[in-house]
């Protein structure tokens, strides 16, 4: 479980809470990173993101579940360099993400944005993976 009470998990926990978009990495057959922006939620302790089944990332995690997840940086505004490594799984027992209420206030307009009602955007993203995250660094 990642220590929050730190300075710099403090920081790492308003990320958390304020960021849209965190970078997904996963790592291909070829053993290549294969880096990604998804939206996601923290909830228990994990990284809840959605996805199609199809998605090559659900299979990266199938057969490497270790993988990370980093935020944006801005040199100017906000130098915080935050990075969680994790284990991915595929989790079944998630609602869909218009029943999940973090998930789906968070990003209701981005569903709206992409043309999506909140059912089509679970349809279509109907697979939940959750990130335990096990290390974090950075500063």
């Amino acid at each position: 479980m990642i220590d929050f009470s730190t300075k710099f998990g403090q920081k790492a926990r308003q990320h958390i809470d304020k960021e849209y978009v965190i970078w997904f990495t996963t790592v291909s057959a070829d053993l290549t990173p294969q880096p990604r922006p998804v939206w996601f939620i923290w909830e228990d302790n994990t990284f809840i993101i959605f996805s199609r089944p199809d998605a090559y990332k659900v299979a990266h995690i199938k057969q490497r579940p270790n993988v990370a997840l980093h935020f944006n940086t801005d040199d100017k505004a906000d130098k915080d360099v935050i990075v969680f490594l994790g284990v991915a799984e595929i989790d079944l027992n998630v609602s869909p993400p218009h029943e999940v209420p973090a998930y789906f206030e968070k990003y209701e307009s981005g569903m709206e944005e992409l043309g999506m009602t909140p059912e089509t955007f679970s349809k279509e993203y109907s697979l939940a993976i959750r990130v335990k995250a096990t290390k974090l660094r950075g500063w």
